[in-house]
């Protein structure tokens, strides 16, 4: 972990599941989510009854969360959020999801849009922190967490 002093922001390296750029505001989850039956693709609204994010929308935040929650469906409904434009702009995880790498994955080679997906550490990230991901000289990932420009 790395303190910016010219941004105020704390910077981390990760590694890429799927390596992009993305900038937006975290929206973090302790629990794990699914994509199958957890988002609404439409629209990017979580609508699992049973997670404490019910109602929230993660359409271009930077989503936060210790893993992906099954089923492998997960990774179509992702595929198809990012071709609506209604998925995170990027996702960091605790732990790498396959499921997740793969809708991912899909909906760059299918429709050529990039959504970074990142395994880092998260502790700390909170709800609202403003994230930065890039591409490190070495092909790390870099998460800028805090005071970045809106």
């Amino acid at each position: 972990m790395i303190w910016s002093t010219e941004t105020g922001a704390v910077e981390r390296f990760g590694t890429f599941q799927l390596a992009g750029e993305a900038e937006g505001q975290a929206l973090v989850f302790s629990q794990p989510l699914s994509f199958w039956g957890g988002i609404d693709a439409e629209t990017g609204d979580i609508i699992d009854h049973s997670h404490p994010g019910l109602s929230q929308n993660v359409a271009g935040k930077i989503l936060v969360m210790p893993s992906g929650r099954g089923s492998s469906s997960s990774s179509s409904v992702l595929a198809e959020a990012i071709r609506r434009g209604t998925a995170p702009a990027g996702i960091l995880l605790e732990r790498p999801d396959p499921i997740l790498a793969v809708g991912a994955i899909v909906a760059e080679f299918l429709y050529d849009i990039r959504m970074p997906l990142v395994v880092c550490d998260i502790a700390g990230v909170a709800s609202g922190d403003r994230i930065a991901v890039g591409l490190g000289a070495d092909g790390r990932a870099i998460v800028s967490i805090g005071s970045l420009p809106d």
